[in-house]
């Protein structure tokens, strides 16, 4: 990772791709995890090691070390939009 993760950084799941949240914590409690926001889902729990790359305030997260319920979570994180609003 090249930068360090902050609160407020926006979440994808690949560079390029659209963003479905917002990382909410750092490090909880000391524990090696991120607590992020999910567009339309909530927060989830996240392990440090499932974030492939941190830059320009963004985090990469490796969508293969995400658990089924948070991937379903992202796929639909768009879903209440409004198209062309």
């Amino acid at each position: 990772m090249q930068e360090k993760i902050e609160v407020g950084f926006q979440d994808f799941v690949s560079d390029g791709g659209e963003e479905f949240g917002a990382v909410r914590e750092v490090a909880p409690n000391g524990r090696p995890e991120l607590v992020i926001y999910v567009e339309n889902a909530g927060d989830f729990t996240i392990p440090l090691d499932a974030v492939e790359a941190v830059h320009s305030e963004k985090v990469i997260l490796n969508c293969a070390k995400l658990d089924r319920r948070l991937r379903r979570a992202i796929g639909h994180a768009h879903d209440a939009e409004k198209p062309g609003a």
